[in-house]
C-alpha cells in the first residue's frame, strides 16, 4: 500500500463527474487499499477517488474505527428525512460548513471484491456516504453549505464530523 496525495479545492478535477469503474481488478483493489491508508493517515472518515486524482466512481469510508466500506460504482437508491451536519473535507483543509443531508439513505454498489452490496445508513454514517458520493458527481460540500467558516470556529461537539 502507498499514501497518495490529496487534491485540494483549487484543482478543477474536483468539479468533474467521474466515470464508472466497470470491472474490479487487482489494480482497483490496490487503489482502494491506498485510499484507506491515505484517509487514515490524514485522520479522515472518507475519501473519494477524485480526491486522489482518479476520475473513477469509487470511494472508501470509515465512519467508525475499523468499520471500513469500499464502494465501487455506487448509487444512492433512496433517501428520507433531513439533518443538518457540520462537515469538513480533506480537500478543503481548515474549513467546515453547515450542510443539509438526508437522515437515512440506501446505497448500492460493489465492494472491493466486485460483489454487489446494499446498505442502509442513518445519521452520521448517512452524512459520510452522501459527502463522498457527491465527490463522484463533482460536488464539494462547500457547493451545498449554507455557511462555511474556519474550522477553529466550529462547535467542539461537531468536531467528529469535520474530517470527512
Amino acid at each position: 500500500m502507498a499514501l497518495r496525495n490529496i487534491v485540494t479545492n483549487e484543482d478543477p478535477i474536483l468539479k468533474k463527474v467521474c466515470r464508472p469503474v466497470g470491472e474490479v481488478t487487482p489494480r482497483i483493489q490496490m487503489i482502494l487499499d491506498d485510499m484507506v491508508e491515505t484517509m487514515r493517515d490524514a485522520n479522515g472518515v472518507g475519501l473519494a477517488a477524485p480526491q486522489v486524482g482518479i476520475m473513477r466512481r469509487m470511494f472508501v469510508a470509515e465512519p467508525e474505527p475499523e468499520k471500513v466500506y469500499c464502494f465501487v460504482d455506487p448509487e444512492i437508491v433512496s433517501f428520507e428525512g433531513e439533518q443538518e451536519s457540520t462537515e469538513g473535507c480533506l480537500s478543503v483543509p481548515g474549513f467546515v460548513g453547515k450542510v443539509m443531508r438526508p437522515e437515512k439513505i440506501v446505497i448500492r454498489g460493489r465492494d472491493r471484491y466486485g460483489k454487489e452490496k446494499e446498505f442502509t445508513f442513518e445519521g452520521f454514517e448517512a452524512v459520510v456516504m452522501c459527502h463522498e458520493y457527491d465527490h463522484l458527481e463533482g460536488i464539494l460540500y462547500t457547493d451545498k453549505a449554507s455557511e462555511v467558516f474556519p474550522a477553529e470556529q466550529a462547535d467542539p461537539d461537531a468536531a467528529e464530523e469535520q474530517d470527512e
